[in-house]
């Protein structure tokens, strides 16, 4: 049997624009635009982000039809390009931009790392406001300011922009380090100097294992969505690196089934808001959960576990971004679901380091903010979060290549993908010193204006909140 595939990796794809480089693609598809909220004009990211994320989804895709080809489906070729990666990068900021009823923002440029009195930048980390409230005041800083600043922190993510007070600057400026952290650990919150340059690292940023063979494992052939049409994905996982991951497969055929806590994710009521399947609900969470099921179960609880595990019993993969000190306890590690699941793909992503589990710290952990930094300025993470993105995408293409090596092996597979394995594919990634987008080629600064640019049309839906069309176009 013939198992040769043809993976194609171009500029710009299905966009009817002149693209022929990496600052092409960023200017033109908004990369340029959101990571230069920050500095309050658009500016070039110093390390490739389009072509690497293009790479890693051809990976999947060429992984996807190899499987698919195992099967009996008649796929030959793939196709990718760096301008519907990028895309697919900014998807969430798209969504927001064009959503049904838009809502104010915070704006303003600045933002993290904050420096100590001896000359150590790092970033903060928190998930709560009280975390937040308790670190600043033991500084010194006044309660209503600490306050007013927490929105603009805390929405960071889906804003890449973080105006926040001097006063906050200049008080941890008055502590040590040692001091910076101490205070942090008591209040609950995480704080992670920044390096000053990556290390060199290099192999494939994902780990695969086998597990207990899957007797009773039986796959047939894809059909018409896509070549992992017939594959049962469930998702437990929050944020967008996991979720980011649950969106491709989907893209890519599978079904996936979403476990959210009774009454839904609470990230489903973020502003802005669209509206998807009839009901209201945040268009960032749309953009990365759109076209998944959803199974409500309380996790805590004896029957919310059952629930889950039942659900598994007719899965291929489970994809979790839980506290590997969590998984045992919920009965959801991969030695108890050998036995409810034989021939199980257990992906599991992960910040991939103690203290370090959302996109900005790995940023300064890995050195990546260090490379991001405009010339003469401190270690400075863009609040693009190509950190989630591009793990999600990883986690993504290593469970496509479970699932293959599940289909020649029968046994189960585990494999492992982190933030910070994904992050190290961008700092080996640094672009020439000539990084200026070619003659012609337009900045895009509004994004909300891709989605009404016929030149876009086949790369973007823009009926309502803008949707990103599969990356992939796959031949037989």
């Amino acid at each position: 049997m013939d198992r040769t595939v043809s993976c194609r990796l171009s500029w710009a794809g299905p966009v009817a624009l002149p693209l022929r480089s990496e600052a092409d693609v960023q200017a033109t598809c908004g990369v340029m635009h959101v990571h230069g909220r920050r500095y309050g004009r658009p500016r070039l990211l110093s390390v490739d982000f389009a072509s690497v994320a293009a790479g890693v989804l051809a990976a999947g895709g060429a992984l996807a039809v190899l499987r698919a080809r195992e099967l009996g489906a008649p796929y030959r070729e793939v196709e990718v390009s760096a301008a519907q990666a990028a895309l697919l990068g900014l998807s969430q900021y798209l969504a927001a931009a064009t959503a049904e009823e838009p809502s104010a923002e915070p704006v303003g440029v600045g933002g993290p790392p904050f420096r100590s009195s001896d000359g150590v930048w790092f970033e903060l980390e928190t998930l709560t406001p009280d975390g937040w409230l308790r670190f600043w005041t033991e500084l010194g800083v006044d309660r209503r300011l600490v306050g007013r600043s927490w929105l603009p922190f805390q929405a960071r993510y889906g804003t890449a922009t973080c105006p926040l007070p001097d006063e906050l600057f200049a008080a941890a400026d008055r502590l040590t380090f040692r001091d910076v952290a101490a205070t942090a650990e008591r209040c609950g919150v995480t704080v992670t100097p920044t390096e000053t340059r990556p290390p060199v690292v290099g192999g494939v940023p994902w780990r695969r294992r086998e597990g207990a063979a899957g007797a009773s494992l039986r796959e047939v052939a894809p059909g018409g969505r896509g070549p992992l049409d017939g594959v049962t994905v469930v998702e437990v996982a929050r944020r967008v690196q996991g979720p980011m991951a649950g969106r491709v497969l989907n893209l890519l055929g599978a079904r996936v089934v979403r476990v959210e806590p009774p009454g839904g994710d609470p990230l489903r009521g973020v502003p802005p808001m669209t509206t998807l399947d009839g009901e209201p609900v945040s268009a960032r969470f749309a953009a990365l959960n759109r076209g998944k099921e959803v199974l409500e179960a309380d996790l805590r609880s004896m029957e919310g576990r059952s629930a889950v595990r039942e659900l598994l019993r007719g899965a291929d993969v489970l994809l979790h971004s839980l506290a590997p000190s969590k998984v045992a306890d919920l009965g959801l590690d991969a030695e108890s679901l050998d036995a409810v699941r034989p021939g199980l793909v257990y992906a599991q992503a992960s910040g991939g380091a103690p203290g370090v589990a959302t996109d900005y710290p790995v940023q300064a952990r890995s050195g990546l903010a260090a490379l991001l930094a405009p010339p003469g300025l401190p270690p400075q993470a863009t609040l693009l979060t190509v950190c989630d993105v591009l793990g999600g995408l990883v986690c993504a293409t290593a469970t496509v290549a479970g699932l293959t090596a599940r289909s020649r092996t029968g046994r189960a597979q585990r494999v492992e993908s982190s933030l910070l394995s994904a992050t190290r594919l961008l700092c080996g990634a640094v672009g020439t010193p000539d990084r200026r987008p070619g003659d012609g080629v337009e900045v895009c600064t509004d994004l909300s204006a891709l989605t009404r640019d016929p030149r876009f049309a086949a790369a973007l839906d823009g009926s309502g909140c803008a949707v990103v069309r599969p990356p992939w176009e796959f031949r037989t």
